[in-house]
């Protein structure tokens, strides 16, 4: 499988949704196999998280975001359950679950009761370490064209995700301890 493939099915090459997007998943990957790497995955793990990285928004064309380049009529936080759609249709349900299980540190079925989300209500938290990985990578990095080259601090981090409790921070604390080289 080769995930840029996939993605060019769906996001048409040459499009600034495509650079967008593979922009910004290129930069997650590049940091989730550092992280896989460091703690010892095997190299079919590794591989798994490297394409999953890549693939985690591929459903952000299903939203209405069209600073990225998106038109359609879903809420921008839709992408992570309609990637697993998508990526469930072509087969490939673990990295399905990826990019369900993505958005932030996770989102329990009371964060999405708490806070109205527009989202399915079932637990949305990453559960296998390769899913962290992907969420935690993620964090670093914004789709925004404006901010898309820079990598957040890990204070950036904390700060963005403060906003939405002490127990989101704690999770990026935890994560963060385990899986920064160095």
């Amino acid at each position: 499988m080769n995930p840029l493939q996939l993605i060019a099915k769906y996001h048409p090459p040459g499009s600034a949704r495509y650079r967008i997007l593979v922009d910004h998943s290129t930069r997650v990957a590049r940091k989730a196999v550092t992280v896989a790497k460091y703690i010892g995955l095997a190299d079919a793990e590794v591989r798994f998280v490297e394409e999953a990285a890549l693939l985690h928004d591929i459903g952000i064309h299903f939203t209405d975001a069209p600073e990225l380049g998106c038109r359609g009529d879903l809420p921008y936080l839709a992408h992570g359950y309609m990637g697993r759609e998508l990526l469930e249709s072509e087969g490939l349900p673990r990295h399905a679950l990826v990019c369900d299980r993505h958005i932030g540190v996770g989102l329990s079925p009371e964060d999405i009761d708490r806070q109205g989300l527009p989202l399915p209500h079932r637990d949305l938290r990453p559960v296998s370490r390769e899913e962290q990985i992907v969420a935690y990578a993620d964090l670093f990095f914004s789709k925004h064209p404006d901010r898309s080259h820079r990598e957040r601090s890990p204070d950036q981090v904390r700060s963005s995700l403060a906003r939405f409790g002490p127990d989101k921070v704690a999770v990026f604390e935890l994560w963060h301890a385990g899986f920064r080289p160095g």
